[in-house]
């Protein structure tokens, strides 16, 4: 279908007011919608908490009596199922709407194509696939848990420029400076979760809680401890948000202590006694986690790209050397070919302060 500019410019407009909801919707998408009446926008609203009015009913209730013969632009197929709110296509046919146009089609299965048929079926011409790919960027994570059943994995690591991410000694703090800190506090914040490892938490003994930034929320923190070794005095466990410890040992006597301590305790045992790291991502998926932000030392990070569950790197560059004998990044297989190597595409390349920040997935 062709699409105006005119189209194309409202629709940027609904997608700058989803991302206002980037750090708050979830389990939700980030959605916002425009009603435009005779070239003039009447009514504005994007989605702003699960369990509160979506973003259709705001621009709605903004535009009144002005919404009817309007043509709405929002960036995903409006609902048609009963869930905390009621189905936003319904509303959009009460208020007399005579055209919807959607940036994609809801890859939840309750709506999949039936909220854009509603609204055909009561005579409101429709539209879908305007700025699809920015709408899907978007809402990566919620895609993702529809489409695969578990979250948008991002890893997150700090390096100095030859890849060491701490001393021999274990000693990381800081490689990078105070505004590369801030803005992974930044990307903490838009996401659901913050996984790291027992390694992490015994030599760095991190909160792991969004600090830098205002946010309304807490993300659930989930440590990967396959024996039950996470000390209950440690700081993740403090400051009385969600803890979530997937294990592949059972010690009653452990899992009373961490449970004592605010921590819920998952066994997930895999094959070898470690733990499932896929089941775990299912886990999450079907506890409503889109997106998944990951901090943790060289070993867990190898394990999540070994096994094929890393999305996105999230890296950031320290103008600094630390040596041959500092830790790496990733505990990966030796290569005797270079036909082996794991090509990426860099999607994003900045400076943040004096540290070089790259966002790249795979090729």
């Amino acid at each position: 279908m062709d699409f105006s500019a005119e189209d194309f410019r409202l629709m940027a407009r609904a997608l700058q007011l989803a991302e206002r909801g980037l750090w708050t919707t979830s389990p939700n998408p980030r959605v916002g919608c425009v009603l435009v009446q005779a070239g003039e926008i009447v009514g504005e609203g994007w989605h702003e908490r699960a369990g509160e009015p979506h973003a259709e009913v705001h621009a709605l209730r903004q535009a009144g009596e002005r919404a009817r013969g309007a043509t709405a632009y929002v960036t995903l197929e409006p609902c048609s199922h009963h869930g905390r709110t009621p189905p936003c296509a319904e509303a959009l046919v009460a208020a007399g709407v005579s055209r919807v146009v959607a940036a994609m089609q809801d890859p939840n299965p309750l709506v999949a194509g039936r909220g854009l048929a509603l609204l055909e079926a009561a005579g409101i011409a429709t539209a879908c696939g305007l700025l699809e790919g920015e709408a899907r960027a978007l809402n990566l994570g919620f895609v993702s848990r529809m489409e695969r059943g578990r979250p948008w994995l991002r890893l997150k690591t700090a390096a100095s420029l030859d890849g060491k991410t701490a001393l021999n000694n274990g000693l990381s703090q800081w490689i990078t400076g105070p505004d590369a800190r801030r803005d992974g506090h930044r990307w903490r914040a838009r996401a659901c979760a913050i996984l790291t490892g027992i390694g992490t938490v015994r030599d760095d003994d991190p909160r792991l809680d969004v600090r830098e930034v205002e946010t309304t929320r807490q993300p659930l923190r989930v440590i990967i401890d396959s024996r039950l070794e996470t000390p209950p005095q440690a700081r993740i466990l403090q400051g009385g948000g969600p803890v979530l410890i997937a294990a592949a040992v059972d010690c009653p006597e452990r899992r009373k202590v961490l449970a004592a301590a605010g921590a819920e305790v998952l066994l997930l045992p895999d094959s070898s006694g470690k733990v499932d790291l896929s089941a775990l991502l299912a886990e999450l998926g079907r506890r409503g986690v889109n997106e998944v932000h990951a901090e943790a030392g060289w070993k867990l990070n190898g394990s999540l790209l070994r096994e094929g569950l890393v999305d996105e790197l999230l890296l950031y560059l320290a103008p600094c050397l630390l040596g041959h004998h500092a830790a790496g990044l990733f505990n990966l297989p030796e290569l005797t070919s270079l036909e082996g190597k794991r090509e990426l595409q860099i999607r994003d390349l900045r400076q943040v302060g004096a540290d070089i920040r790259i966002v790249a997935r795979w090729r």
